[in-house]
């Protein structure tokens, strides 16, 4: 096996992507090269030149045209579809508002009711209660009166 020392020195390599400044920057300096090595006039070279170096702006100029409205376009898009989710969002909320609105109203009724018929059986209750309690220390039970006004026999 090999071991490796870490005093060694070592080359990093770094891979470069280029772009469109770079293929542009090269485009120039060849058509630079190019010109220098024509046989040409230093007039006729320098209006080649100039057209050369018009027709690369112009070409620079649609490429940053291009990337802009593709840029527009891509912030665009993604701007409605947010817009989407906020609202998508928005009415989720209002609509679990409203259902928690109309439960908590149900609840309400529910324990109002329960109370209601509560109070109603304890008052029912406290009657029996104290009727009750009023038999015993009168110690006499009144015989229970008939549906027509009399006392019943059976009783």
């Amino acid at each position: 096996m090999r071991h490796h020392d870490h005093d060694d020195p070592y080359i990093v390599i770094e891979k470069h992507t280029g772009g469109v400044s770079d293929f542009l920057l090269g485009a120039l300096i060849g058509a630079g090269v190019a010109l220098l090595f024509a046989p040409r006039s230093g007039r006729e070279t320098r209006a080649d030149l100039g057209r050369r170096a018009r027709a690369a702006q112009d070409r620079v100029r649609d490429v940053a045209e291009g990337v802009t409205e593709q840029v527009v376009d891509t912030f665009e898009g993604a701007r409605s579809r947010i817009e989407d989710q906020i609202e998508s969002a928005r009415s989720a909320i209002v609509a679990k508002k409203d259902q928690v609105t109309r439960a908590m109203e149900a609840g309400r009724e529910a324990a109002y009711q329960a109370r209601t018929d509560l109070e109603r059986r304890l008052a029912e209750t406290k009657a029996a209660y104290n009727a009750g309690a009023d038999v015993a220390r009168s110690g006499r039970v009144t015989a229970p009166v008939g549906s027509n006004g009399d006392e019943d026999e059976d009783a």
